[in-house]
């Protein structure tokens, strides 16, 4: 798609995204911004089509190096991810959307709030974090050592551990057990490096109290990747935010799909998104 200016420039240059764009044309704009490792298929796969039903109008584009977007060439940067997003989301149409976020995908949406608040007019945050714990950056680290390796088998393992339940892992039958920790190289987006990266040096605390628009978040109280203390200190320090849990993993849409789908309509519904 074809990139337009936002108003601020870009701190590094990205890729083309590769954006879905899905809905009226004149429906209220919603902007995704997913997961690390992830992608709008994975996150979101659910949740496009629950929101065009309601005549919302989608705009969900894919980090560099997921999906069809071209990897990038060096470090991501969360201002220039912000950026991009909301350019994506202005040449699809809508002049403002509320922007939802994953995991990732939460600190992508407050920074682009920080840097546009003429376009964003809600949001809604899942597992999310203003700034990576110790216990997060572990997982990271050990993410990142696997990637480097080479050991896809050992990716999708901690993957695994950290997205899903306890309970959730412990009923999966065996053949969905192994698609779980499937080894396929193919799996793992070609970009989860950089994306992983990124979650280790974001910080958005500064930009809490700042947000002005209707917040709702999503905690995952079974969360092992990214413990709900991350998303409770979102509500408590974005002034007016909303919250609600969920007693899941840190992967809502696999585990409590239409829990997590109503927790987000209802949302949207009630504040006019």
């Amino acid at each position: 798609m074809t990139q337009i200016p936002v108003a601020q420039n870009r701190s590094v240059s990205l890729p083309p995204l590769s954006t879905a764009v899905a809905g009226p044309a004149d429906g209220p704009g919603v902007l995704l911004a997913h997961g690390a490792t992830g992608s709008v298929r994975d996150n979101y796969g659910t949740l496009v089509p629950a929101l065009t039903a309601t005549g919302h109008r989608v705009v969900a584009p894919d980090y560099p190096g997921s999906g069809d977007s071209p990897r990038a060439t060096g470090p991501l940067e969360l201002d220039a991810l912000a950026d991009a997003l909301v350019a994506e989301a202005v040449a699809a149409g809508p002049e403002t959307f509320t922007v939802i976020g994953f995991s990732l995908g939460t600190a992508v949406a407050v920074r682009a709030a920080a840097r546009h608040p003429e376009r964003v007019r809600g949001l809604v945050l899942t597992a999310g974090l203003a700034k990576a714990d110790a216990r997060t950056q572990i997982w990271l680290d050990l993410w990142l050592r696997l990637l480097e390796r080479g050991d896809y088998q050992g990716f999708a393992q901690a993957r695994a551990l950290g997205g899903l339940s306890a309970e959730y892992l412990d009923a999966l039958p065996p053949a969905e057990s192994a698609a779980a920790l499937d080894p396929d190289p193919t799996l793992p987006p070609a970009g989860s490096a950089e994306q992983a990266a990124l979650v280790k040096t974001v910080d958005t605390t500064a930009d809490l109290p700042g947000i002005a628009v209707p917040t709702l978040v999503i905690a995952t109280t079974e969360d092992t990747l990214l413990a709900p203390a991350n998303s409770r200190y979102l509500a408590e320090h974005i002034p007016g935010a909303e919250y609600a849990e969920i007693a899941t993993g840190h992967l809502p849409m696999v585990e409590r799909n239409a829990e997590w789908l109503a927790l987000v309509g209802d949302f949207l519904a009630a504040r006019g998104l």
